[in-house]
């Protein structure tokens, strides 16, 4: 009977099996080691001005995305991920909440620059969704992640991920 009670005590302090399988994932991660480079255009927009004009030039043509055919990671299918990133909404809802979006590692990507590889785009959707005020605002993303292509009028995707959590990115506390 001691013994019963030790399991149960032990088990209600414990972090749930669930919880213990969260893997942090940062983007370098989601390219194979022998795949080829490839130079990402990251140039960061100082005037934000700059951004509402990229916003609003809805008829220019869609630059082409960078290594269309870059591989992915097959190992990372099914894994329960934490990845941060920044959000380019494909899908709002009537409240106004974002409940689809490409998560891309860089400020910008997919709408003034041209769209990172696939490797580096996760397609995500999420059933309660997010309020996005800032597309400046970087956010971490949790839930399983699927290596599965899917394809937008902005970019192709390598991963999709179905978001359990969508948490406002902060730097720890130094």
């Amino acid at each position: 009977m001691h013994r019963v009670w030790m399991v149960m005590v032990s088990l209600m302090f414990s972090t749930p099996l669930w919880a213990q399988d969260l893997r942090v994932l940062t983007w370098q991660e989601m390219i194979p080691p022998d795949a080829p480079p490839v130079k990402l255009i990251t140039a960061p927009i100082h005037n934000l001005s700059q951004m509402a004009d990229a916003l609003s030039v809805e008829s220019a043509p869609a630059a082409h995305q960078l290594a269309p055919h870059a591989p992915v990671v097959k190992s990372l299918d099914g894994q329960r991920v934490r990845l941060p990133g920044y959000i380019v909404p494909l899908e709002v809802s009537e409240e106004g909440r974002v409940t689809e979006f490409l998560l891309v590692p860089y400020f910008g990507a997919c709408i003034h620059v041209p769209p990172p590889p696939p490797n580096q785009i996760v397609h995500v959707t999420s059933e309660l969704g997010v309020k996005v005020d800032e597309l400046y605002q970087p956010y971490w993303i949790e839930g399983p992640m699927q290596v599965k292509s899917t394809s937008s009028e902005l970019a192709d995707a390598g991963y999709q991920m179905e978001a359990d959590k969508i948490l406002v990115y902060e730097l720890p506390d130094q």
